[in-house]
């Protein structure tokens, strides 16, 4: 019987009950001149400079918005080399010798509670935007832009999902930084005058909920509480974490914030704790290296710009000599790389390592389980046969409306004949994009 697919197998989140490692720094790292966002970059040193751990050392530019580049070790800038970018694609990437020193940059100090105390809003927000703060849960959306928002703020809620299968350095966050966690919501509540928040986790994770409801005793009046929500993928994304948690239905084209809502991942508040308290970008994040493919699964802490495969090796390298299938991110929404050549960016979740298995694709049997199992309502199975009639039809692709898409992945995932049904929708959002 066909029906709606929810849960998504996953033999190794148990990942998650292992203490996270912390890799000593290569001597190489990586930094990349564009992103998926930012197709332009300023470059402010040239090749035999000495930089500053934080240092800034260029800027990127996008559409609307610039966000400074900062190195993550002290040492010389070797040149440019091309290397995979967790968007999938080949970018340039500033080489970067490290010394072993960490020389911080003279921008890196202390606040004093006094100092804080004494911010903005307006203030916050430019901190966070000097220190380059982005969704670390892997949409890189810029955190200053966010914060921005002029709509009145009635609670923040605090994105302790983590849905997709295998990924696990959330839950390492919220068990090891609880501390910087809890502070960063505080200095959210100050920037938003609001006093409710919510910490979202799935309500399997014992764990967590004891650590943290432990921790918020010794914060009786900080209107922080931890929210329990349904252990179902994709329940990560904001409009299923918000209707689950408040009631509030999203609709599609309205923004959070105009709810009175304002959510943020767990290790983005981590990183604007680091921010607000020392002026300190994103320098190192938790990373869940884990898979079919590598001996040993871990959780590692490491710095922004390591190779993965400096990672792999740690993990104890490959299970064996078949061909692999490397993913950066969740196995749902994350890259597919066509090599272990790839650098690790502040967005990079996991780095997932596969033994390759050959699917056969099956003919569409219309089933009709890719267009249950779609949570924001489309008919992936029309959109693609849509996209496989030439010439294509255009009109009907853009009123079949592939942007609702969030790229899940349950379309191909529930898919009983192996068809790759996601990369057909996201080609229809490109069409559809087009005017």
């Amino acid at each position: 019987m066909i029906k709606k697919t929810t849960h998504i197998q996953d033999s190794l989140k148990l990942l998650g009950a292992i203490p996270t490692i912390e890799l000593p720094v290569p001597e190489f790292l990586y930094i990349a001149t564009e992103n998926a966002r930012c197709p332009k970059a300023e470059i402010f040193i040239k090749e035999g400079d000495y930089v500053k751990l934080g240092q800034k050392i260029g800027v990127r530019h996008a559409a609307f918005f610039d966000q400074p580049i900062q190195a993550t070790c002290s040492g010389t800038f070797v040149g440019y080399e091309k290397h995979y970018h967790r968007s999938g694609k080949l970018v340039n990437f500033m080489k970067f010798q490290n010394d072993f020193k960490d020389t911080w940059d003279e921008s890196i100090h202390e606040r004093t509670q006094e100092e804080i105390d004494a911010l903005t809003k307006e203030d916050m927000i430019e901190i966070v935007k000097n220190c380059a703060s982005v969704g670390l849960g892997g949409s890189s959306f810029p955190t200053y832009i966010k914060m921005q928002t002029t709509h009145p703020i009635d609670q923040i809620l605090i994105n302790g999902i983590e849905c997709e299968p295998y990924i696990n350095a959330d839950h390492r966050t919220m068990l090891e930084d609880s501390e910087k966690l809890i502070e960063g919501i505080m200095y959210l509540q100050k920037a938003f005058m609001c006093h409710k928040a919510l910490i979202c986790i799935k309500s399997k994770y014992k764990d967590i909920d004891l650590a943290l409801t432990e921790l918020l005793k010794h914060y009786p009046d900080s209107g922080i509480s931890v929210c329990k929500v349904k252990n179902y993928y994709p329940q990560g994304w904001e409009v299923n974490m918000i209707k689950e948690a408040t009631g509030i239905k999203v609709e599609t084209g309205k923004l959070p914030s105009e709810y009175g809502i304002m959510d943020f991942n767990v290790s983005t508040v981590v990183g604007i704790q680091e921010a607000i308290r020392y002026n300190m970008p994103v320098y190192q994040r938790r990373v869940t290296v884990t898979g079919d493919g590598i001996k040993v699964p871990s959780n590692f802490v490491v710095r922004v710009g390591t190779p993965a495969k400096y990672l792999i090796d740690a993990c104890g390298g490959y299970t064996d000599d078949t061909n692999k299938v490397f993913i950066l991110g969740g196995p749902m929404m994350g890259a597919s790389l066509p090599s272990n050549d790839c650098i690790l960016t502040k967005t990079v979740t996991s780095i997932i390592v596969l033994n390759e298995r050959k699917y056969r694709e099956e003919p569409c049997i219309r089933c009709g389980s890719c267009v249950m199992s779609c949570p924001v309502g489309l008919k992936p199975v029309e959109i693609m046969n849509t996209m496989r009639s030439m010439p294509v039809d255009k009109e009907k692709v853009k009123f079949l409306n592939p942007l609702k898409c969030i790229e899940c992945g349950l379309c191909t995932y529930s898919c009983t004949s192996n068809i790759p049904v996601t990369d057909y929708v996201k080609r229809a959002k490109v069409i559809a994009r087009l005017k």
